[in-house]
């Protein structure tokens, strides 16, 4: 017992910092609790300081130097273009360290009390706090826990100097040259486009049919067909079996079609998934059910089977992104203060940022179909917006996906530049119950990337102005 450890009392304690947990906190502050934060390294979470906005940096800078090395085509040349890459880190690190900081303002200005060690429930209502040198007990009415997700570590792909995870690949301090990726998804695949846009050599190893296997595949095609101008091996149905590792390079064992093969780089970037974060928390000693694959099981108003206790995020099921942490956080801190918000993951968007970014909500053609429902899916290509091609940005289309008997909109998918701000309009056309009519009759601005919204409600209704039909 630690002498002078007398519990602290407060409303609700959030067990994490990054994006679900820490706009759990303010909205719980919000609607008048009293909120303590329990965070175990640094707040933000994986997001902010390892995660989305580190790499979106990475992959910005990326771009930059891809343009100044080919724009020929727009009549620009440049001579000597360098890269430095100490300075692309050191700009990645001041956005990390600007919205990091941001966030400790936010919980400050709501009067949050931000404590740092790692938590572990003594009971339902009580959790202790350890860091390096002391411990605390604190009192809670209420628990959201938000502990977030680790990257999964392959057995035969042991982290080391040269064999690392997507928080490794972001913090290389010099260009690799060459780099082996274990890993289509989203991470393998936007890390993989960040890079050979620097001039690394980089093989993709991907064990299912496909990169993005959870996009539409004449989606993922187009993602693939431009890693492959950019000097990327994309290596499908491949089965990574072992790496041999020296003091400056590994060697990369796997098999295709019964082929055993071999590749050298400086680096294997392992991006097979993430596992959630619920061990050494002592969730048994208040016994929340978890499932098999880790998971805590809630009920659509993100409590647990303990009804004090909420959980969100990568610790629950479905897709681990940041902005359903941050919705799920939101409908906890409101069912906490007796609201009667519930869970509703009708338009919760997902989206790659690679060339060209992809973005998904709803139904895809191909779900839709399986739920037996009789739809209409209006398809826009970007090469008949002037917009793209003022851009130079002529690559993909957008997919309006909508009910036949009445037009309402359903699901959206975009293969294209600025995918990822475009598809926000068609998760709010979603939410709000709108019909493809809806978005024909509404004036966007010319020349937009926007229009191309515009232009698929208008083939999803049989009168499209700007392709033949």
């Amino acid at each position: 017992m630690v002498v002078g450890d007398f519990p602290i009392e407060t409303d609700t304690l959030v067990i994490g910092g990054g994006p679900g947990g820490y706009v759990a906190a303010i909205r719980a502050a919000q609607l008048g609790q009293k909120v303590t934060v329990v965070e175990k390294a640094t707040l933000g979470g994986v997001c902010l300081n390892v995660g989305c906005i580190p790499s979106k940096a990475l992959i910005s800078a990326g771009h930059r130097y891809e343009h100044a090395m080919h724009s020929a085509d727009m009549g620009i040349t440049a001579e000597n273009v360098t890269l430095d890459f100490s300075k692309v880190q050191s700009f990645k690190e001041g956005v990390v360290k600007k919205l990091t900081g941001g966030v400790a303002s936010l919980l400050k200005g709501n009067k949050i009390n931000v404590v740092y060690g790692e938590a572990y429930f003594v009971d339902e209502h009580t959790i202790r706090v350890m860091d390096e040198t002391s411990a605390q007990t604190y009192t809670f009415n209420n628990a959201i826990l938000a502990t977030g997700s680790t990257p999964i570590e392959i057995p035969a792909f042991k982290y080391s100097k040269r064999v690392i995870d997507s928080t490794g690949a972001l913090n290389l301090q010099e260009l690799p040259k060459s780099m082996v990726v274990i890993g289509g998804g989203y991470i393998g695949t936007e890390l993989s486009g960040a890079y050979a846009n620097f001039g690394t050599k980089v093989t993709i190893l991907e064990g299912t049919d496909e990169i993005l296997n959870g996009f539409e595949k004449q989606m993922s095609t187009l993602v693939k067909r431009n890693l492959k101008k950019k000097g990327v091996t994309v290596e499908t149905k491949a089965m990574a079996k072992g790496v041999e590792e020296t003091a400056d390079k590994v060697v990369v064992k796997y098999e295709v079609k019964g082929e055993e093969k071999t590749v050298e780089a400086d680096y294997v970037l392992v991006t097979v998934g993430r596992r959630p974060n619920t061990q050494e928390i002592g969730l048994e000693q208040v016994g929340i059910k978890i499932s098999e694959r880790g998971l805590i099981e809630i009920d659509k108003q993100c409590r647990t089977n303990i009804k004090n206790i909420y959980a969100i995020g990568d610790i629950v099921a479905g897709p681990p992104l940041a902005h359903k942490a941050s919705y799920e956080g939101k409908i906890a801190a409101e069912a906490i203060a007796g609201h009667s918000s519930e869970i509703d993951y009708l338009a919760i968007p997902a989206v790659v940022f690679s060339e060209p970014e992809l973005a998904s909500v709803g139904y895809t053609e191909q779900q839709a179909k399986e739920e037996g429902l009789d739809i209409v899916a209006g398809k826009f290509p970007f090469a008949a917006n002037g917009r793209a091609l003022s851009l130079n940005e002529t690559d993909g289309f957008m997919k309006l996906v909508t009910r036949k008997e009445d037009g309402l909109v359903i699901g959206a998918q975009i293969a294209g530049a600025g995918a990822s701000d475009m598809i926000a309009e068609l998760g709010l056309a979603i939410e709000a119950g709108m019909t493809a009519e809806d978005i024909a009759m509404t004036i966007h601005a010319h020349p937009t990337l926007g229009e191309i919204t515009m232009e698929a409600a208008e083939v999803a209704l049989g009168a499209p102005i700007h392709i033949v039909k």
